[in-house]
């Protein structure tokens, strides 16, 4: 039975911990009386411990994040409730700042905020030998990362086969945007390139074919970007995939040409343009050269394969409803494939905390701690973004209305779009849980009903959405071109539905 178990709730399967894997390849000697076991949110905590305590360890290293730390201080609760004994460290960012009143924090035996890679191999030492240290909370150091042993050995075959594999070319960040817990580092620093890309091609030796980097800032240093995008384009595999978080102002002529040679579906880019608006960039130290920034992503639309993948924040300290939408639509003419809308979030530790008194920011206390309240933005406005935000992802960014979504949209994408969200809720009372047949009934009831639009132009743009959506259950908006089978299919759901209800 392992002495050290190192653990966390994953959102989903497909993820792993990166996080874990450093923890365990720097355990030195302590190693092989280590085990790694991740589980996912939706697993019953009581399940969880079971399997834990089946391993019987003396120590448990726990990650803790915002999307995991409720599931995660129940299962924290139910382990110190059945076996006290079982000495439970907690680290992550959800602990590594404002850990005092936490419920987690006060079940918990140790708490290490920051980087573990050396703390947490020092603190089971020391526990296994007998000296526990007397202080619960331990701020860790940043290690020197030539000092780090390298994780990408304890990904294991299952995770190759079925997993994302998660590496970092870099730590930190020399931006100070402060929603970011990033904007904490003094600067970025990288990992030796010639051990990094040693790695990674084992990695690759070994089947992995999709590598997601999550370092903050990958085209900081374009000399060692463009090392690690010719380690690749070198490969020629058709099934590689690469994710890449680049910052949008700064992509010189070489490393464009770089990215102009990978081939369809193998780059996904992450670009975090937050705002438009030079005011609310200054106000949360963000500098962002908006004309570049524009000026790249168009070039990246037009002159590469990438997926452009760029996120937007609503409700920023003193932006607008109106100034947000501004930012929108000017997205929307740039095209990129997904705009990510997020709610403004305050973690625990980051700068924003700054601007809660001077611009009225008031958050939910419960993970994910969304703003829910600013001097510009009432709670009602707030909850019509979550929903703006979430029909977006549903429509804008399934790809399955790409006929539509020109039609949509029209020259005002934003106010064209929250009009329809506030419909759509209107109309079901959901966010959530509604089925994609339905999705097409209801945009065609709100573009002809509503709006106005030619029936016959929404029929036919959505005909060809739903044909190359693969979907099988059809639209009542389309039934004169389905098959009499599914025109029956269709017309019979209430019948069928009342019958069950009559037979009950």
């Amino acid at each position: 039975m392992p002495a050290i178990v190192l653990s966390t709730l994953n959102a989903r399967f497909i993820h792993a911990s990166l996080g874990l894997r450093y923890l365990l390849a720097n355990l030195d000697e302590l190693r092989t009386d280590a085990a790694l076991a991740e589980f996912i949110i939706t697993d019953r905590p009581a399940e969880i411990a079971e399997k834990l305590l089946a391993l019987n360890p003396r120590i448990l290293g726990l990650g803790v994040y915002i999307w995991n730390v409720e599931e995660t201080t129940r299962l924290v609760a139910l382990l110190k409730a059945v076996r006290p004994e079982l000495v439970v460290v907690l680290g992550g960012p959800e602990v590594s700042y404002e850990w005092e009143g936490q419920t987690i924090a006060a079940l918990a035996d140790y708490i290490i905020g920051g980087p573990g890679d050396l703390a947490f191999p020092r603190l089971c030492r020391d526990i296994l030998n007998g000296n526990p240290p007397a202080e619960r909370f331990i701020r860790a150091e940043t290690p020197d990362l030539r000092k780090l042993e390298l994780p990408y050995a304890h990904y294991d075959e299952r995770d190759i086969a079925h997993r994302l594999i998660y590496v970092e070319a870099s730590r930190g960040c020399p931006f100070k945007c402060e929603f970011c817990l990033s904007a904490l580092d003094r600067t970025a620093w990288p990992f030796e390139p010639e051990r990094f890309l040693a790695a990674m091609d084992e990695l690759y030796r070994r089947g992995a074919r999709h590598f997601k980097f999550v370092d903050r800032t990958f085209n900081l240093n374009i000399g060692t970007s463009l090392r690690i995008l010719e380690f690749f384009l070198d490969k020629a595999d058709p099934e590689l995939f690469l994710h890449f978080e680049v910052i949008p102002d700064h992509l010189p002529d070489r490393l464009k040409e770089a990215l102009t040679r990978f081939a369809p579906g193998a780059l996904q880019l992450e670009i975090g343009v937050q705002s438009f608006d030079p005011e609310v960039q200054a106000r949360i130290s963000r500098r962002q050269d908006n004309a570049a920034t524009e000026a790249n992503l168009r070039w990246l639309r037009q002159h590469t394969h990438a997926h452009l993948h760029v996120d937007l924040i609503a409700g920023l300290p003193g932006e607008t409803l109106e100034v947000f939408a501004r930012g929108f639509d000017r997205l929307v003419g740039i095209d990129p494939h997904e705009i990510q809308v997020g709610i403004l979030k305050r973690l625990r530790g980051a700068p924003i905390d700054r601007h809660s008194e001077s611009c009225g920011m008031c958050y939910n206390p419960y993970p994910p701690y969304n703003v829910v309240r600013t001097d510009v933005l009432a709670f009602a406005e707030l909850q019509r973004l979550n929903r703006f935000a979430r029909y977006w992802d549903l429509i804008g960014n399934s790809g399955r209305f790409k006929q539509l979504r020109p039609i949509l949209l029209g020259d005002s994408p934003s106010t064209r779009f929250l009009a329809l969200s506030d419909w759509l809720y209107a109309r079901t009372g959901k966010t959530h849980e509604i089925a994609l047949n339905r999705f097409y009934d209801f945009v065609f009831e709100f573009l002809t009903a509503e709006c106005g639009e030619e029936a016959c132009r929404i029929r036919e743009a959505l005909e060809a959405d739903f044909r190359a959506s693969g979907t099988k259950r059809h639209p009542r908006c389309l039934l004169d071109t389905a098959t009499p089978e599914m025109r029956r299919s269709v017309e019979n759901v209430g019948t069928r539905r009342q019958i069950r209800h009559s037979q009950a």
